[in-house]
């Protein structure tokens, strides 16, 4: 038996619709959205009034009608109506970064704080996020919720931390930060993160193998516009396959695994910057070009390695991307042909299309995405 829609659900239904064509469109008419959405003019006016009484949408100037010499109202979504914050909990620092519902960077920060598994570690975390918040002078209701993007694997409600190796905060639940902070907090792994800030870039992006190298190697599966996270959580936690059984000791315990081989803590030297690092790449220093066509051919060969397992694009993101160049892609592909015994008939590798504070960001989305999926009558 089918259930009869109610006159508030048909309501509410048609404020979701417009405010979203508004969004998606960025600037229209009352006319774009009668006509489009196939609404009647009274029902438009009444809701694009309501929203922008509700400080959802404003009216922005005007815009050429069909009608010589007239001009109509235009009307935008208000971008900070709602923010979300993201946070990248790292061993020797915080970055923090707030985003408005287009997922556009507001204000980032960062803050040298050393991590430990105290309270007053969480605490001083907390204040610094509080004080972010009031530098973005936002209220407590615009803000969405805040994500904390973890090195580590974490829990498919992201609540807890499963696996935290590199920070030894396995176990940790999302306690320590909802106890000094009164929004919606949850925990995201940081290559999930990276992947969700590249779904959001590239909204007609469907399947694709996420490669985030940063001074941590990590990796998510992209299907159908999702990210698999797999039966208990661990998909795509490529960085402790092991390549080379008598290799470098990685933090897992175990040998040769990839992240001791693809890394950027294996290919930079103690202290050692990207920056200074492709200076010297750029201008053939030969010390760092051999270092770099090392690194590259490893790359190769665990690329080759994993898109023998999953055969479709290759994104390579993370702090490395912003330094790709054609020339190193080309070289991989080049290196790849050379491994596998499948000739591609094109290209599968891609640099990320947002290499920069795409982890912070990516915390933060969920938060926006939720918002628009389950838009409500403000209270």
């Amino acid at each position: 038996m089918k259930r009869s829609i109610t006159p508030n659900q048909i309501k509410q239904n048609n404020r979701n619709l417009i405010y979203h064509y508004i969004y998606k469109n960025g600037k229209v008419s009352q006319q774009d959205i009668s006509y489009d959405l196939r609404l009647s003019r009274p029902t438009v006016t009444a809701n694009l009034t309501a929203m922008e009484t509700d400080g959802l949408i404003q009216k922005c100037g005007s815009i050429d009608t069909e009608f010589v010499g007239r001009k109509a109202a235009a009307y935008s979504v208000i971008p900070d109506y709602r923010v979300s914050i993201g946070v990248e909990i790292l061993k020797k620092e915080i970055k923090i970064i707030a985003v408005d519902l287009y997922g556009e960077k507001i204000r980032r920060i960062a803050h040298d704080i050393a991590y430990e598994y105290k309270d007053a570690y969480f605490k001083t975390v907390c204040d610094k996020i509080l004080e972010f918040k009031h530098m973005l002078h936002i209220t407590d209701k615009q803000l969405l919720g805040i994500g904390f993007a973890m090195q580590g694997l974490v829990s498919p409600d992201r609540q807890t931390v499963l696996y935290g190796e590199i920070l030894s905060c396995t176990g940790l639940p999302i306690g320590v930060f909802t106890r000094h902070l009164s929004y919606p907090c949850s925990f995201i792994h940081d290559a999930d993160s990276a992947a969700i800030a590249e779904l959001w870039v590239s909204p007609e992006l469907s399947d694709a193998f996420y490669l985030s190298i940063s001074k941590h190697l990590g990796a998510a599966m992209i299907s159908k516009g999702q990210i698999l996270t797999g039966k208990h959580g661990h998909n795509s936690t490529i960085e402790h396959i092991q390549m080379k059984p008598d290799g470098a000791l990685c933090y897992c315990g175990k040998r040769g695994c990839m992240e001791t081989l693809c890394s950027l803590n294996a290919l930079l030297s103690e202290n050692e910057s990207l920056d200074d690092f492709f200076a010297r790449v750029r201008r053939n220093d030969t010390s760092a070009r051999n270092r770099w066509t090392a690194f590259l051919t490893e790359l190769a060969k665990a690329v080759n390695l994993l898109h023998l397992i999953y055969d479709t694009d290759f994104i390579l993101g993370g702090y490395l991307a912003p330094y790709l160049c054609e020339e190193d892609i080309a070289f991989l592909h080049e290196q790849i042909r050379q491994l596998t015994p499948f000739a591609e008939e094109s290209d599968f590798l891609l640099i990320s299309k947002m290499p920069k504070h795409n982890i912070t960001i990516g915390a933060a989305l969920p938060y926006i995405q939720n918002f628009l999926n389950t838009l409500s009558e403000p209270t």
